[in-house]
């Protein structure tokens, strides 16, 4: 076997860079939405509901969150961690996550932030969050694409 066959073959066995970052990304969604159930870690715990609003909760003290804000968090983490296993998997996640990330802050930008509307609930915080997160969800998926011991799409 000759050396570079040796180096690409153990750079695929441990995955390459950009299914790192996915899985890392997922990671950090996993804790976040963890974080989002602990009292003292999101301020004005009792007033935790399940959607909308009326939620007053405040992961850090800065970010609104509800119990489905939570979930959302924990399943972009599980989806984040699986599709992290393979190249192409992995830059689908950042590169469609990013753009969600994207309309989610739009979406926070144009509603009436004490309307129905808010269902998840947003605040200016989350709002300004999810922009950051889009681009570099999106700028770690084209990036590391391009790297070299990055595989291709599809491979």
């Amino acid at each position: 076997m000759s050396d570079n066959m040796h180096l690409k073959s153990r750079s695929t066995a441990k995955g390459s860079p950009i299914q790192a970052a996915a899985a890392l990304v997922g990671a950090v969604f996993l804790l976040v939405g963890v974080l989002g159930f602990i009292p003292g870690i999101t301020s004005q715990y009792d007033s935790l509901q399940a959607a909308g609003h009326e939620s007053h909760a405040k992961l850090l003290g800065i970010f609104q969150v509800s119990i489905l804000h939570n979930v959302v968090h924990l399943l972009f983490g599980i989806a984040g961690i699986a599709l992290a296993r393979a190249a192409s998997t992995a830059r689908a996640y950042l590169l469609g996550g990013g753009v969600v990330y994207l309309v989610l802050w739009l979406y926070g930008l144009v509603i009436d932030k004490s309307s129905q509307a808010n269902f998840v609930p947003l605040n200016t915080a989350d709002d300004w969050l999810h922009f950051v997160l889009g681009l570099g969800m999106i700028a770690l998926g084209v990036v590391l694409a391009k790297r070299p011991g990055t595989t291709g799409v599809g491979r």
